[in-house]
């Protein structure tokens, strides 16, 4: 330990046992814990405390004072579970009586402390870092600790409840390396006496007739199974996998989810070790019911290694509410076989039908489940694609009330589902899922009919309107190309023709969200076909791109931030609006220019500014054919704004649009990563002194060396990595003595001194090349980066520095003294 810090730690003892003193605040004490244990995990714990014995007077003093607060209390538990985790330690703390008083009935466990969940959470954590060796294992036994263990499983506190299980879990797998070393499996009457009385407690809970104490037990085994991957644990699963699977016997089955969860992680673990493993789980997935199989047959099916019979079943569990739709719609289940096994399950109908949340409930469900299958290379095969299409659609179809089913199942479900937006989301989502899959063009036509009927409803609400658009911008682009033809096939062109006024009249709907989903529809969907001739001819026969503009002025700001992005991407399409409905002249284009550097200049809020710098980028990058004509004009037009705004993102975008503007002028960086600055090749002498020129006349360095000592991290770290580039660049360039020597240099190195103590009044006014080169040789770059690169406290952040300031907070120590940070 630092020297100053053992002078320190007596004053800092004597203020933690002072009950007069005020608390130190929570983030303090973590603080002082995470360097105790960064102290012991370096070096010895005993001789820690033989150096500084004020450290074993504060946990003694702790034990005899009545009104300490609770926070000092738990803290002096886990101080002393920190030092007790090294043997030797232990055994010198145990010479005192120190740690039975500590945490044995004696200590806060019989006193009134103990009602704090602050004080009982301490405690655990204390044995947690404590029981690391056979030592900790006897005490444990001989203080009870056990016993109130059990007890707090049961606590009111959830963290208390959760932190008692997984002790008992770190206890049980501490008590077990010994005999399961060299052994296979160790047998029930070779376990330490620790482990039997947990094991025993964990068959009396899987017994009992309470369900909390049922999940308790199913909590900690699911623990063990997940974290401990001893021998041991095959035994524990031959010994309690029978009364597992007794659970399935109880009707309802008792603490359904937390034996999902339990079986899932022995799955996960090592199946092929586990007897019985694989039957359980066919019998769990017949027990349950539907709603409760469901996450049970995903798991399964996510596993990599499992019996086909299983892998069929679980598919079948998932299945079934999608299948008892389509039959009760009246629909075809699509090939056969394809649903075998899923349909007239009378279960799921009965739980379809009991009320509108069970409905709701199983049929959610099993979309989200189906569609988080969907992606994934081990799902099963082959894939009812049509099927779940079509039921996808049914439901849709149920919910809008369009659907006409002739039975009386699927009448009542359309009573329960109609207008149900939750339902709605939930199929959609998975409509969009099934979009990489592909399907007969019958069906295919029926998922855009039906897309476009939730487009056009009124009735649908602004989040299912967000869910349909993207659905169907998903199917769009997901519509196979006519062979031989770079355009969009017929059936495409069909829809976006009957799409396309739907969107206009969307763009004017009085929710500012429809309007801001229809504008990053927009967006998606130029950004994929601005090149299909078959897209600009019905673009622009419409009023898209008109509406388009006029949101520019919108006054919801996230709708102009959307509409921003999509003006930006149509005009790079040649796609904006014109007073004839043709594509677009220069002087429309120069219009909008104007338009968004007025936005950047004037806007109130952050979300358009950042949109339209984004935009100029991206113009910039692509090659836009009218900044092309005048790029100097366009950067320095677009630095002058960024470099004033108040948004630390807009900044920084404006620094990525400079590095755009230098690469197009010196070359590409070798690194695309914005923060990491590989070595470019340096530029041919003619080629930079002519950039810097113009790098000059745009006055990109005076933004970049503002930018330089700008008090947001991100934009003084960016422009950094532009310096370093282009100094990287300009490496053989020029005589840097002469240029160093000069007042203009001079002058400029004293304003970016003042910069850098805050004083940003004064502009640094115009740089000649030459001055520019000494600068980027004078300024260390290099340092500047890496102390970027370090946390804000890096200096303060310090062992000492944390002692100064909790003692100044009490006023231990004189004003200099403190470090507050």
């Amino acid at each position: 330990m630092d020297p100053e810090c053992s002078r320190l730690l007596p004053a800092l003892c004597a203020v933690l046992a002072d009950p007069g003193q005020p608390v130190a605040d929570d983030t303090c004490l973590e603080k002082l814990l995470d360097w105790f244990t960064a102290v012991t995990e370096a070096g010895s714990s005993l001789l820690l405390l033989q150096e500084n014995p004020c450290l074993v007077e504060l946990l003694f003093h702790v034990l005899k004072s009545q009104d300490l607060s609770s926070r000092i209390l738990s803290f002096s538990l886990r101080l002393a579970g920190i030092f007790a985790a090294q043997e030797n330690c232990f055994q010198y703390l145990q010479q005192g009586e120190l740690l039975p008083m500590l945490f044995g009935e004696v200590g806060p466990l019989g006193g009134a402390a103990w009602t704090a969940p602050a004080v009982r959470s301490g405690w655990i954590q204390g044995l947690r870092t404590l029981a690391q060796h056979p030592s900790a294992l006897r005490f444990l036994a001989a203080c009870g600790a056990v016993d109130t263990i059990f007890s707090l499983q049961g606590d009111p506190s959830l963290f208390v409840a959760s932190a008692a299980g997984q002790l008992l879990v770190h206890i049980l797998d501490l008590a077990m390396r010994g005999p399961a070393e060299g052994h296979r499996s160790p047998q029930a009457c070779d376990w330490p006496a620790c482990a039997q009385k947990i094991v025993g407690h964990i068959e009396d809970s899987l017994c009992s007739t309470a369900v909390p104490q049922v999940t308790q037990a199913l909590s900690v085994l699911t623990t063990a199974f997940g974290h401990c991957h001893g021998l041991w644990t095959q035994g524990l699963w031959v010994r309690l996998s029978p009364l597992v699977a007794r659970l399935l016997e109880k009707d309802p089955v008792p603490a359904s989810h937390s034996l999902v969860d339990l079986l899932l992680s022995v799955a996960r673990s090592a199946p092929s070790s586990y007897r019985g493993l694989w039957e359980t789980l066919a019998q769990t997935l017949s027990h349950l019911s539907p709603t409760q199989a469901g996450p049970l047959a995903l798991g399964i099916l996510k596993l990599q290694d499992c019996p086909q019979a299983l892998r069929t079943q679980a598919f079948g569990i998932l299945l079934q509410p999608l299948a008892c739709v389509l039959e009760a719609a009246a629909q075809a289940p699509g090939p056969p076989g394809l649903l075998e096994g899923a349909a007239g399950n009378s279960m799921t109908v009965d739980t379809l039908l009991s009320s509108k949340s069970a409905c709701v409930g199983l049929l959610c469900c099993a979309l989200a489940h189906l569609g988080l299958l969907q992606p994934l290379p081990q799902r099963p095969s082959p894939w009812p694609q049509a099927p779940l299409l079509g039921a996808a659609v049914t439901i849709l179809r149920l919910c809008s009330g369009s659907a006409a089913p002739t039975s009386d199942v699927g009448s009542r479900l359309c009573a329960i589902l109609v207008g149900c937006g939750r339902v709605q989301r939930a199929a959609l989502d998975f409509l969009g899922a099934l979009s990489q899959g592909t399907g007969p063009q019958e069906l295919v036509t029926q998922v855009f009919s039906v897309l476009l009927e939730y487009l056009v409803s009124p009735e649908s609400s602004s989040m299912v309107l967000k869910k349909a658009f993207q659905a169907t911008l998903r199917w769009l682009l997901s519509s196979p190309k006519t062979p031989g033809c770079c355009d969009l096939d017929p059936h495409t062109q069909l829809f976006l023709r009957e799409l396309l006024p739907v969107l206009q009249k969307r763009l004017c709907s009085p929710c500012w969200e429809v309007r801001d989903s229809g504008l990053e529809f927009l967006t998606q969907m130029t950004r994929h076909w601005g090149g299909q001739a078959g897209f600009r001819q019905a673009l622009l026969a419409s009023e898209v791109p008109e509406l388009t503009k006029q949101l520019l002025r919108d006054p919801e700001s996230y709708v102009r931030a959307s509409a921003v992005t999509a003006t930006g991407q149509l005009s790079s399409w040649g796609l904006c609006a014109t007073p004839a409905g043709h594509e677009c002249p220069g002087a429309q284009q120069e219009s909008l220019l104007v338009e968004l550097l007025h936005i950047l200049s004037t806007d109130s809020e952050g979300f358009p500014r950042r949109a339209v710098m984004q935009v100029f980028t991206e113009w910039l990058r692509d090659g836009h054919a009218d900044v092309a004509e005048d790029a100097e004009q366009f950067v320095a037009g677009a630095l002058q704004a960024a470099s004033r705004d108040l948004d630390w993102e807009v900044r920084a975008q404006g620094l990525e649009l400079a590095l755009v503007f230098l690469e197009q002028l010196l070359g590409q960086r070798g690194s695309h990563c914005p923060y990491a600055v590989a070595l470019p090749e340096t530029a041919p002498p003619g080629v930079l002194a002519q950039a810097l020129q113009v790098l000059c006349r745009v006055q990109l360095f005076e933004f970049a060396f503002r930018a330089l000592f700008d008090c947001d991290r991100p934009v003084a770290q960016k422009s950094c990595d532009l310096l370093l580039f282009l100094r990287a660049k300009a490496a053989p360039c020029g005589s840097p003595q002469e240029a160093g020597d000069s007042p203009n240099v001079a002058s400029v190195e004293a304003t970016l001194q003042r910069w850098q103590a805050g004083e940003q009044g004064q502009p640094l006014g115009y740089l000649e090349p030459g001055a520019v080169v000494a600068l980027l040789r004078s300024v260390d770059l290099e340092g500047l980066r890496d102390t970027l690169a370090e946390s804000s406290d890096h200096v303060e952040k310090s062992p000492q520095s944390l002692l100064q300031d909790m003692l100044a907070a009490v006023g231990v120590l004189g004003e200099n003294e403190a470090d507050c940070y």
